[in-house]
Formats: structure tokens, sequence, C-alpha cells
């Protein structure tokens, strides 16, 4: 006898509808499971038999045979025990009037026939919505990340024995609507408030957070880099729904979502050591997984002391700055990770930290600094929009009573900000902000009169800056004519985006 039962599988961020065939034949006891399976889903037989027995159901000593349809497409984890047990008992007279084709079945079983949470079960739960499905039958322990979706019947269930009940038609469950709790994993009460001095770096971060844009902080140690990084997202704006939902997506594949929130509403603030590999930080494995570039999407991404990273790592980050998204290949297949967040990178001018400081000698010679900066390749520096020098902070601006703009007030600016440039974009969805915008955006949106164009051609020929960093200088001076709500890109605009390119760290 044959029964078939809907489940779904994950493809990096996504879901892929899967079929799972059981076939109980006659002939010597055997169990068998094709498509593509690896350990944990082969493994699924001794689990799904034990569970079958302590819900005092009869397990058919017979030949079974179950395949995972698609064939081609690898099948990984144990969200598959609870179909595999429908299907197995739906072979035999346990059902009487099944509705298995209504509902797609997620998740894994302990030995006493209780469904554990599984991960990735929101791209699981998206993924059945778009293939019209009626409802989802989940673990109870992920009602609350499943419910979030829109469109679909959840249905929680703790055991295998309710699942069957309740797609017999004998026990009724009511879909759960989950309470919107969002994740506060990434809120803190830092402020810009409590930032002394450093007016022109925290103009340079409002711009950053107002275009999107990559930013390098380069200065002594204890000059505040830390301090500003971590308050930039702070003034980011708000995270809309589908931003929402794509960042919880890479959390819940990784099992990083709290049980008690159903999603991220707070921007991720990512800031990997300098020591991870670059396995870490863009993803991979022998099953690929997201890396930090993609937990920091739709966030910030810090990396604290730039030149202490192996220049190879570094070097990993090109694409999703440029794409805004890792392509991670295997020879399997090839996997797409979303990764469009901002940079914040941070660096001591030299080994010792004080070239340049009026205030602590410089013990480093010329090619100590050399190699110490040259670990930084040019092509990853002309991708970094914002070059700023952070100077150390004086006795005065330490000590000054009142305390400057806060991050409330710095954010109501940037939101105007982004609001123009989502009216600006409507017809681009792709574009989110002034960064994300092509060669033909530039020319459609960053007209410059004469006099305009002539300061940025002398600042690109004293500054021999390339053809990337001409296009990011107009980009960045959008952002500034955004923030001052102005329609044209006037010559102070463009004048400060110079500014914010003058710093050439490769050259002591």
């Amino acid at each position: 006898m044959l029964t078939k039962v809907k489940t779904i599988a994950l493809n990096g961020v996504d879901g892929i509808p899967i079929e799972v065939e059981v076939d109980v034949a006659n002939g010597l006891p055997a169990f068998s499971t094709v498509g593509l399976a690896e350990g944990a889903v082969r493994e699924a037989k001794d689990r799904v038999k034990a569970a079958i027995k302590n819900s005092h159901y009869k397990f058919p000593n017979r030949k079974i045979t179950v395949n995972l349809a698609p064939a081609d497409v690898k099948k990984v984890g144990t969200g598959y025990d609870l179909p595999i047990a429908i299907g197995i008992l739906g072979c035999t007279d346990i059902f009487t009037n099944p509705s298995l084709q209504d509902y797609a079945l997620i998740g894994e079983l302990s030995l006493d026939g209780c469904l554990r949470p599984v991960q990735g079960i929101l791209p699981m739960v998206i993924a059945a919505r778009d293939q019209a499905i009626k409802g989802v039958l989940v673990p109870m322990d992920n009602r609350q990340e499943a419910g979030v979706v829109q469109g679909i019947d959840i249905i929680p269930v703790k055991s295998l024995d309710q699942a069957v009940e309740f797609l017999d038609g004998k026990l009724k469950i009511e879909p759960y609507i989950a309470k919107t709790s969002a994740c506060d994993h990434f809120a803190g009460s830092s402020d810009f408030s409590d930032v002394k001095g450093q007016d022109h770096v925290k103009r340079a971060m409002e711009v950053a957070a107002a275009g999107g844009h990559n930013i390098l902080l380069n200065g002594p140690p204890g000059s505040g880099k830390t301090m500003l990084a971590r308050r930039l997202s702070t003034i980011l704006p708000d995270l809309s729904f589908e931003e929402s939902l794509e960042t919880t997506r890479v959390y819940s594949i990784l099992g990083l979502l709290p049980q008690s929130s159903s999603v991220i509403h707070k921007r991720p603030f990512r800031a990997p050591h300098h020591t991870t590999s670059d396995a870490g930080l863009i993803g991979g494995g022998s099953i690929p997984r997201p890396g930090e570039v993609s937990l920091a999407h739709n966030g910030v991404l810090f990396l604290d002391e730039l030149p202490e990273f192996k220049k190879h790592v570094l070097e990993v980050l090109r694409q999703p700055l440029e794409d805004g998204y890792v392509t991670i290949s295997r020879a399997a297949n090839s996997l797409k990770f979303p990764s469009r967040f901002v940079l914040v990178a941070a660096m001591n001018p030299c080994p010792c930290g004080h070239f340049g400081d009026t205030l602590h000698h410089c013990t480093c010679n010329e090619i100590q600094i050399k190699r110490y900066r040259d670990r930084i390749s040019g092509p990853l520096l002309d991708r970094i929009d914002i070059h700023l020098e952070v100077p150390a902070v004086n006795f005065k601006d330490m000590t000054r009573g009142p305390a400057g703009e806060t991050s409330s007030q710095i954010k109501n600016r940037v939101v105007q900000a982004r609001a123009i440039q989502t009216r600006r974009y409507q017809k681009t969805p792709a574009i989110h902000a002034n960064s994300q915008m092509t060669s033909t955006d530039l020319k459609t949106h960053c007209h410059l009169d004469p006099p305009t164009m002539s300061i940025l051609e002398r600042g690109m020929e004293q500054l021999g800056l390339s053809a990337r960093a001409y296009n990011r200088i107009l980009k960045i001076g959008r952002t500034i004519a955004d923030l001052a709500a102005s329609e044209s890109i006037c010559t102070n605009h463009i004048a400060e985006a110079l500014q914010y390119r003058r710093i050439d760290i490769r050259n002591p």
C-alpha cells in the first residue's frame, strides 16, 4: 500500500516542497530511505519505529520503502520524522478518512512519540503557504515562530498520536495565531548622547545610516571608534515587516531565534572576533550555513581591529559588499544567502596605535606601518564608501556638561532621508537606499551642475580616486542632499562627500 505525505525541505533560506512517499509491501522486514537523504534523515527509521510503538500503534513488520521526492534535492535535518511516521501509519488501518493532502507535516519525533522543535520552521511555513497548502502541522514549541506567517493554518501538535487524531478528524485543534512578540536580543540602552565630542564622526555616521553606506573609522586606541560603531544601529530606521521576515529566516535556520519571540524587530548588530574564519564570516561548510554577514542582514556588521583579520577572510567580503548576497557553491548545489548590511570597520593607524597622535609617541617604523596597512587590500577599501579619521578626544570634550544629540533626534533625520529615497526608488524595489544605486540610477538621480562637477573633478585628481570611488562620492552626495531635503546635489554636498574619501590609510 502506498501513502503520500507533504512536507518542506530547506535549501539555504528558502523552503522546497517535498513529497514523502511510503510503500509498505509484503516481504522480509526492512526499512529503506531513498531520495538523497543525509545521516539524520536516514536515522529517522529508528526514531519513527520507537515512536510508533510507544504511541501504542502497531508497527508493520514488512518491507517499508520511503522515497523523498524530488530525489535530486538533498534532504537534511530531523523534520522528516513526523511525515514518515504518518506515512507508515497511513498504510495501515489507523486512518479512516485522512486529510493528508491538505496539510504539510514537519517535526522531529522523540522515542516516546512527543514532537521536538526543528530549526528553520519560518521559511518552511512560508514555502507551504506559497504552495497554497491549507495548513502545516508543527511541533508545539515552534508555534510562536510559525504563527507569524499569515494566510495558512498553523496547527501545533504535541505528539504523534495527537497528529494522527487531528488528521483523522477525531480531534479539533484551532489554528494558532502568534501574538507579535519582538525579539529584544539586539536591543540595548546605548545612545549617541553618551559619546563626548567627535561631532564630525557623528555626522558621518548619520550620513552612513541615511544612505546605507559602509564606513571605516581610523584612529588611536580610546578615541571612541567601538563606542560609535555600537550606536549606529540605534539611528537606523525601524525594520519593515518584510525586512523582519527576511532577517528572522536567517536566524530561524540556525536555531538562534528565542522560543519566546516570533519575529526580529530590532536591526541586528554583529561583531565577529578577528580570529573568525572565512566560513564563519561568509558562511559555508559541507552543508552550507549562513555566516556573520547573513546574520547582519538588514543591520550592522562591525569589524573591529580590521587589519587583524586574516587577509583571505577580508577578501571574501567583496561579493556581499557589492551584491548584497553571498553565493556558496558546492558540488551538489549552489546556495544564496542574503547579506545586505552596513559595514562599520575600525582600525588603528599603526601596530602600536599612536601614529599621528600628538599626545603619544609612535614606536613603529615605516616598514611596520606599511606592512600593517597592506593587510587591507585596495579593492576592499574601494568598496567602503566613507573613510574617516577619528582623533583622540580632548579633555574639554570629555568633561563638558551638556550632552550631545540623542539617537532619537538623529534617527528622525535619517528616517526622513530614507522616506525620500523610498519615494525615489518606488519603481525599483531592488534598491532600498542610495548606496545600492547602479550606474544607470546615478545618471538618473545624480545630476551635477558645472560648478559642482568642477569641484568633483579637482577632488578626484588630487586624491587619485578610482571610477568606483567616483560613483560612491556621487552616492554619498545624494545622501547628504537628502538629509538637507534638497532635490539637487549642490557644491557643498559634493565638498562634504569628498571629505569622507580624503583619508588614504595605505600611505602612511
